[in-house]
């Protein structure tokens, strides 16, 4: 009996060992990736992240939407990073491409595979294992964001960079939504609960711009940077 349990502790002993050092590898592993990532993304010319919509196909009024406006905002300077991936992605990376701009792509490893769009320059595409890591890369060096209409990940990102900008865990920058007719239902729940119910202030709102003008929505991430110097968010 006794021979059995000493079996029994042992086997558990070198269970937790294997996964300590399972965990130790990953570590490296993480750290690698940041390394790579920094070392990359240091290198790219001021940039406008966009988000939005894997599934949104070529000819859909958000898809054009957002080759126009990737196209406005290259001509004002800046360069475009997305996700790397189709739809919404594609889109801005495709009008950076045509206007003759900075292109960048950060994917992510799926398990149905995301294959890159081919409107990012070679030299500027970057694939990630974690989300995590990925999505530090677009907080720390984005300029600004446009959140085009999409699907949990948009909304997550979209939220997770108000709340850094919220509490001052990031620079402030222009965050800008396009696509009234999407975004408007889910702005009137955070008005009518979550800022009537004392969840935000007033001033939280200021966060945030609405347009469905690609001008407009260059203009605002130009100005808001017009004589100031280019540093990463944190």
């Amino acid at each position: 009996m006794n021979e059995i349990n000493n079996n029994e502790r042992m086997n558990e002993i070198e269970q937790k060992l294997h996964q300590s050092q399972e965990d130790l590898w990953r570590v490296f592993r993480i750290m690698a990736e940041f390394v790579e990532g920094f070392e990359a993304m240091a290198k790219i010319k001021p940039s406008i992240v966009v988000f939005g919509s894997a599934r949104v196909k070529p000819g859909h009024k958000y898809y054009k939407l957002t080759v126009e406006v990737a196209k406005n905002i290259v001509k004002r300077g800046f360069g475009i990073i997305t996700g790397g991936g189709p739809g919404i992605m594609e889109a801005a990376n495709r009008g950076a491409k045509e206007a003759g701009g900075s292109s960048t792509g950060i994917n992510i490893e799926l398990p149905h595979e995301q294959n890159a769009n081919p409107y990012i320059d070679k030299d500027k595409l970057l694939t990630f294992r974690y989300f995590f890591v990925r999505k530090l890369m677009f907080f720390k060096y984005a300029q600004g964001y446009i959140l085009m209409p999409g699907g949990f990940g948009t909304i997550d990102e979209g939220f997770e960079v108000l709340t850094l900008i919220q509490t001052g865990k990031t620079s402030k920058f222009p965050v800008v939504l396009m696509g009234s007719e999407y975004w408007n239902s889910l702005i009137d729940w955070v008005k009518e609960k979550q800022l009537k119910e004392g969840y935000i202030s007033k001033e939280d709102l200021d966060l945030f711009t609405i347009t469905d003008n690609p001008e407009e929505a260059a203009n605002i991430l130009y100005n808001f940077h017009k004589g100031k110097k280019f540093t990463p968010n944190f």
